[in-house]
C-alpha cells in the first residue's frame, strides 16, 4: 500500500472512519455491513441533491448538516476500498492537494495569466498531460474529460461546454435562438407522423439546443428546471389544499375551476415570477 504524509490542516477523519469501522464491524450494522461502492454512490447523489436544496434554501444550518452527510458518504466510499487494501483516504487526500497546486500554477508558481480563457487553457493542457502520465490515454478529443455517467442534462452542458472551449459555437443568441426554432420545428413534424424514434431523437435535440440557449444567456439550465418545478409544487399543493377543504379532488372540478385556482396559486406564491 503507498505511504502518504500527514500534513493536512483542519479537523481529523479519524472519528468519522471509526464510526464507519464499527458499523462494518462483526456486531455493527447489517445496512451498512452489506454495502459496496456501487450502492453507495446512489447515497452519495442523494446527499448531494439535499445539499444543493438546502444551499437554495441559504440555509446555513441545514447546508452544515448536509455537507456533513455528503463528507460520511465520500468517507464510507473511501473506507471500503481501504479495506480491500486498495488505498487509504490519506492518499486521496494527499493527491487532490498535489492536483489543486499542479493545476493553479498562477498562484503556486510563476505563470501569469491574463483572461480567463487562458485560465480554461492551461487548466486543460495540465489535466491531459496527467492523463498521459497516468497511462490514461484518450483519443485526444476535448471531450474526453466529461464522465459518461454524469445526468444527460448536465453532461449536454459539460459537452457543450469543451466544444465552445475549442470553437465551436453559434456566434451569438440571435443564431442559437434559430437554431432552436428550427429544432422546434422538426420536432413538430415527427409529432405528426407519429413515429416515436423520430419524436425521441427529436425532443433530444430541442432539450439540447434549449441549454445553450441557457449558456448563452448566462443561467444553468439544470438551476432553472428545479425552480421551475419547484415552482409547479407550490402552486399544485395550493390547489390540492384549496379543493381539500371541500373534500374535493382536482379530477371533481372543471378546466375553467382549475384555472381559476391555478391563477389564485400564482397571485398567492408567485407574485414575483
Amino acid at each position: 500500500m503507498e505511504k502518504t504524509c500527514r500534513d493536512c490542516q483542519g479537523p481529523s477523519l479519524e472519528p468519522l472512519i471509526e464510526i464507519i469501522k464499527t458499523l462494518r464491524g462483526e456486531n455493527g450494522c447489517p445496512w451498512d455491513r452489506k454495502q459496496t461502492p456501487e450502492t453507495m454512490w446512489k447515497c452519495l447523489v442523494e446527499e448531494v441533491y439535499e445539499l444543493l436544496d438546502a444551499i437554495e434554501k441559504s440555509d446555513s444550518r441545514e447546508i452544515c448538516e448536509e455537507i456533513g452527510d455528503v463528507l460520511f458518504q465520500l468517507v464510507f466510499i473511501a473506507e471500503l476500498y481501504r479495506e480491500k487494501g486498495e488505498f487509504p483516504i490519506d492518499l486521496s487526500i494527499d493527491r487532490v492537494k498535489e492536483k489543486m497546486i499542479r493545476r493553479h500554477p498562477h498562484v503556486y508558481g510563476k505563470a501569469v495569466l491574463q483572461t480567463e480563457a487562458d485560465l480554461h487553457r492551461i487548466w486543460e493542457k495540465i489535466k491531459t498531460e496527467e492523463k498521459k502520465k497516468t497511462g490514461r490515454t484518450t483519443d485526444g478529443s476535448v471531450l474526453d474529460t466529461v464522465p459518461a455517467k454524469m445526468p444527460a442534462l448536465l453532461r449536454c452542458c459539460k459537452i457543450s461546454e469543451r466544444a465552445v472551449k475549442a470553437g465551436f459555437d453559434w456566434e451569438d443568441m440571435k443564431g442559437v435562438l434559430e437554431k432552436a426554432e428550427e429544432e422546434w420545428r422538426e420536432l413538430g413534424h415527427a409529432l405528426e407522423t407519429g413515429d416515436q424514434a423520430s419524436i425521441a431523437d427529436e425532443f433530444g435535440d430541442v432539450l439540447f439546443t434549449l441549454a445553450n440557449v441557457a449558456r448563452f444567456a448566462g443561467v444553468h439550465p439544470e438551476v432553472c428546471l428545479a425552480k421551475s418545478t419547484e415552482k409547479f409544487e407550490r402552486r399544485f399543493r395550493f390547489m390540492e389544499k384549496e379543493l381539500g377543504k371541500n373534500k374535493s379532488l382536482l379530477k371533481d372540478v372543471s378546466r375553467a375551476e382549475l384555472d381559476v385556482l391555478w391563477e389564485r396559486a400564482k397571485e398567492k406564491y408567485d407574485c414575483n415570477s
